[in-house]
């Protein structure tokens, strides 16, 4: 049935891959009556990791929406993948969320990494947010140490609005919804409602009177009505409170466990009163048809608008996900795609459920859903009404640094590695593909090797191509650092015409990254209309230099002299003689080889400062400079040789516990260290024999 969207919360679940967001979603659906059992990662058979890579690894790789219906309203909750390498999945949740879950594990003393970048997600677009402590039933599990950690971590706005029971063994047997001031318990998979046990009253007090502190806090009527000592109706109290969620004041902490469903329903009624609906919540930000900027707010009387956030293919075809911004869609109805000019006729549409889908007549304001047959829709798109053009901004996605080449290891298939590829971008569109016309390979970045190792699996399940992979080459350069001048003299004679060609060339180093090519001949002992002969000759040879055959840079060339025959005297003779110039003269200018350098700005805890800065220095960086951003972070600049950073993206997580990011963009070409050019040339040379 269709939501209005006053009673649709879009949520999404966050937190360091183990934590139990996949759980939670199948408690979810379990407690509210949607599902007749209880799936879980480790059996496979969950709602939301439905793909066989989810399966075989037993971890989340893709965004899933699981809806749930429950007490008139509709919760599209979105499991998100807690690995690192996924984070483009967080970033597309994020983009249609309203507010976001943090699940973070009792076990692991509350503040892993994983719950640190989830809260740096959510401060920088401003989301709302809740904290639910998982697995608080389990062995080893503390709840105390994990909330304290949380308020130490994240400051005083953390707030319990919930509070374990435990039974004289130190077992949590209940759990006490602080607001409403009721205690439940879980039997049989139904949720009981119990006395609060009266060790507890003390506890529930004290944390209702700090709630209502957050209340008064959140207007000028309510602060004077707390401090006249008058107490808070309760719809004023969900008010006060559900203000503080949207306005980032009051991030309130729930707790539970999502095997046995303790503390879920309230989890669920806590997100109903208290998340704000797709018209509460922050405006939409994007461009009008002129590229103004914009603040869009959602309207479902308004003309219709909806963001493309994800795009899913399987064996029936390919669902583009969107989020309806305003008005209702309708199949066959015809919207104006700002990135590609082009109207579309949308297709049939569905809500999902992991992978299950239902057809739907229409899709309300504020509601996600997925759309079929839209082949020329792509993640990031923006449908609108023709007569009032908006574009949405997209996910800012982190630039992939981790690089492999790929090849098929059948020769005659690399058409169909790049087709495969190309229609797994289009499903995750956080990876880049690049011929190297250079060095004749395919590159794949990625976020680190674990996404790289889904795709490969991916083109081998879905497209029956096996690959392999191997660093990439690195692209150097040559360059000379002395003049020399040099003949190239070419004659050949066969029994009829011959073949003659004789120059004089002066090879010097040029200040233009391109070859330079001048003349300088007197007395027309080369004729003019030979000089394209000899500079096409030269350009021809530039490719190859003469220590490991890297293109050479920054080479001037001077046609001085020569001669000629009037008979046997031709382009290709002095085309040829041109190089045989180039192959005498560029040993004898003191060739040297040029490494790429790139620019590295790498954020990092102040407290891994020593171990980057070691590291740099063994990969012959050079640092630029420190700069702290706060939060205990700093900012390292660097220039390092690209032939170092290869693999830096996985010991960089390896060395700060994956709190540490990068960017690194190429910056020039500089001589190389001698040492490196003698190992780069005898690789070239070996790499030669083998052919």
């Amino acid at each position: 049935m269709p939501y209005s969207v006053q009673n649709i919360r879009n949520i999404c679940l966050l937190g360091h891959s183990g934590n139990g967001k996949t759980s939670l979603v199948e408690s979810f659906q379990y407690m509210t009556g949607k599902s007749v059992r209880l799936g879980s990662p480790a059996d496979g058979n969950t709602v939301s990791d439905f793909d066989p890579e989810e399966i075989k690894r037993q971890i989340s790789i893709y965004t899933a929406i699981a809806p749930v219906e429950y007490n008139g309203c509709k919760i599209n909750v979105l499991d998100t993948p807690g690995n690192f390498d996924f984070s483009g999945e967080v970033l597309e949740a994020l983009r249609v969320s309203d507010l976001a879950v943090i699940v973070s594990d009792a076990k692991a003393g509350g503040v892993s990494v994983g719950t640190e970048r989830a809260w740096n997600y959510l401060e920088a677009r401003k989301i709302p947010r809740m904290i639910f402590i998982s697995k608080i039933d389990e062995d080893n599990a503390d709840y105390n140490s994990a909330f304290d950690a949380l308020r130490q971590r994240f400051g005083k706005n953390i707030a319990p609005v919930t509070s374990p029971i435990w039974d004289e063994n130190k077992k949590v047997v209940g759990i006490i919804d602080v607001v409403n001031k009721r205690a439940y318990e879980v039997r049989n998979n139904e949720r009981l409602e119990i006395p609060i046990p009266e060790n507890k009253k003390p506890v529930v007090k004290e944390l209702y009177d700090a709630l209502m502190e957050s209340v008064a806090e959140t207007s000028e009527a309510f602060m004077e009505k707390y401090f006249a000592g008058e107490e808070f109706t309760y719809a004023e109290v969900l008010q006060g409170l559900k203000q503080g969620v949207r306005e980032g004041t009051l991030v309130p902490v729930l707790s539970g466990s999502a095997i046995n469903g303790l503390g879920v329903l309230t989890l669920l009624d806590t997100i109903i009163e208290m998340a704000p609906n797709p018209t509460e919540a922050a405006p939409q930000t994007g461009v009008d048809g002129n590229g103004d900027p914009i603040s869009y707010v959602v309207a479902p009387g308004a003309l219709p608008a909806a963001f493309v956030f994800k795009t899913m293919s399987d064996q029936y075809g390919k669902y583009s996900f969107v989020k309806v911004m305003s008005g209702t869609l309708r199949p066959d109805m015809q919207l104006y795609n700002t990135t590609t000019g082009n109207v579309e006729k949308l297709g049939r549409m569905y809500t999902m459920r992991g992978k299950k889908s239902e057809e739907v007549k229409e899709l309300t304001c504020g509601d996600l859903g997925a759309i079929t047959k839209m082949e020329h829709l792509k993640t990031g798109d923006t449908l609108c009404d023709a007569g009032h053009i908006v574009k949405f901004d997209g996910f800012g996605f982190a630039q992939p640094n981790y690089a492999r080449a790929i090849a098929p290891q059948t020769r005659g298939q690399e058409d169909k590695v790049a087709l495969g590829l190309a229609k797994l971008n289009e499903e995750d569109p956080t990876f880049h593909v690049e011929s190297n016309a250079e060095t004749h390979q395919m590159v794949i970045s990625t976020a680190g090797d674990l996404q790289l190792d889904v795709l490969v699996s991916k083109l081998r399940s879905r497209f029956n191509v096996e690959t392999e992979l191997k660093e990439p080459r690195v692209a150097y350069r040559e360059k000379i650092r002395k003049k020399v001048k040099v003949q190239g003299r070419h004659k050949k004679q066969t029994g009829g015409s011959g073949q003659f060609g004789d120059v004089w060339i002066e090879f010097e180093p040029g200040e233009s990254e391109t070859m330079e090519f001048c003349e300088n001949v007197f007395g027309g002992s080369v004729p003019k209309n030979f000089f394209p002969a000899v500079e096409k000759g030269l350009r021809e040879a530039c490719v190859k230099g003469p220590l490991a055959g890297y293109p050479v840079v920054n080479l001037k060339c001077t046609l001085v002299d020569g001669s000629y025959h009037p008979v046997d005297s031709s382009e290709i003779a002095f085309k040829t003689a041109a190089q045989l110039a180039y192959k005498a003269g560029m040993p004898q200018a003191n060739p040297v080889l040029l490494e790429p350098i790139g620019t590295l700005k790498v954020t990092i805890p102040d407290s891994n400062m020593g171990d980057i800065m070691g590291d740099l220095n063994k990969r012959r960086g050079r640092v630029l400079g420190m700069n702290p951003v706060g939060d205990g972070y700093q900012v390292v600049e660097a220039e390092v040789p690209m032939a170092e950073m290869m693999n830096y993206s996985i010991e960089l997580r390896s060395m700060t516990q994956s709190r540490g990011q990068y960017v690194l963009e190429f910056s020039h070409y500089e001589e190389a260290p001698m040492p490196v050019q003698q190992k780069i040339i005898a690789e070239a040379q070996h790499a030669h024999d083998g052919e």
